[in-house]
């Protein structure tokens, strides 16, 4: 989850180039600022955890939770509908 400044130029560069790294790292859009991305274990978690630092920007609020796939699973949806893609369910993890 983050929340970056977008006042100057600069700031919405590094707000643009945070956002592709994640994109590049296998993180989804959840919502506007939340971003998503299954792990298979909770080593897998931190590992990812620590290569975001790699990128981070100067500025702004930048938080992370870890949260198990049983726990995201009893999300409830107050309103607007679930969205269907597999790329956000466990139909997706792969452990080989």
């Amino acid at each position: 989850m983050f929340d970056l400044p977008t006042e100057t130029s600069a700031d919405r560069k590094a707000y643009r180039h945070f956002r592709k790294a994640l994109l590049n790292e296998g993180f989804m859009m959840l919502q506007y600022s939340v971003y998503v991305r299954v792990c298979v274990s909770r080593q897998s978690a931190k590992f990812i955890e620590r290569r975001i630092t790699n990128f981070l920007p100067d500025k702004g609020l930048i938080q992370s939770l870890m949260v198990t796939e049983q726990q995201y699973n009893k999300m409830h949806f107050l309103i607007g509908k679930p969205k269907t893609d597999v790329r956000n369910s466990s139909e997706r993890t792969l452990i080989l």
